[in-house]
């Protein structure tokens, strides 16, 4: 793996030399974009709005605009808004992870010790397993301010991106009405949930989606016809015992067969 961060992570007074890499990768199907008419791929270049000219990326410089004028903005002046904030990501905190809502998850990322920083790594990783907590602090990364996470997961130091309250909408303004709920529903529904309640197992679930799609293109390269199979769906109803009835004996028989 490639580094695409190096610095200090900082609590108390320790400091650790890190390497920061990307935790997860997509494994979505990605397209080309063509001109239906030929199938030529579509291109994109940076023009000047002004003379047309195409532009390289070392002619371009960033600028914002402020009361009707642009202001050039060099690298230096991003390095002056926080400099203390560009290589050290500093532990302000440590919390409960139990305390952070799922909604402000964004991406991990995983922490490597430098070499002059193995112990105090391990330090602060068994300390975090120890405690059952994790840390909060903050990181300027390409321009743009970080809220962390740093959490221990068996050997390593994972950092969690997490998204700034004013980040996140507020479910408000959704549609959820009060509705009572029956003592007999809400018994049958747990009991469903216990049945359904097992240990996780992530390699137990695949993009299958992925898979199907890939074998439909491959299956026209081919000159096949892809298969497509008919989806039938459970019609909707207002019988809610009925179906948690229905739900319970359908996994009972499943576990019998089984």
């Amino acid at each position: 793996m490639r580094s695409m961060w190096k610095g200090s992570l900082g609590f108390g007074l320790v400091n650790i030399p890190v390497k920061m890499y990307v935790a997860t990768e997509e494994s979505t199907i990605s397209f080309m974009q063509l001109d239906a008419k030929d199938h030529a791929r579509i291109r994109y270049k940076k023009v000047n709005e002004n003379t047309g000219k195409e532009l390289h990326q070392e002619d371009i410089v960033r600028g914002y605009e402020i009361d009707g004028q642009v202001v050039i903005v060099e690298d230096s002046d991003l390095e002056k808004a926080m400099p203390e904030k560009i290589d050290h990501l500093e532990i302000l905190q440590f919390v409960d992870e139990k305390e952070i809502d799922a909604v402000y998850y964004e991406k991990p990322y995983y922490l490597e010790p430098e070499k002059q920083g193995i112990k105090a790594y391990a330090l602060l990783r068994d300390a975090l397993l120890l405690e059952g907590k994790v840390g909060l602090g903050l990181l300027v990364y390409h321009n743009k301010e970080w809220l962390c996470l740093i959490k221990a997961m068996r050997k390593v130091l994972v950092m969690h991106r997490l998204r700034f309250t004013d980040e996140i909408r507020s479910e408000k303004g959704l549609a959820i009405p009060d509705t009572d709920v029956k003592k007999d529903e809400l018994k049958m529904a747990s009991m469903l949930i216990s049945q359904l309640t097992s240990p996780f197992k992530p390699d137990d679930y695949k993009d299958t989606y992925s898979e199907k799609l890939m074998a439909v293109i491959e299956a026209k390269s081919k000159g096949k016809a892809p298969k497509t199979l008919k989806v039938v769906h459970n019609a909707t109803t207002t019988d809610l015992m009925a179906k948690l009835k229905e739900s319970l004996n359908t996994k009972r028989s499943s576990k019998k067969a089984s």
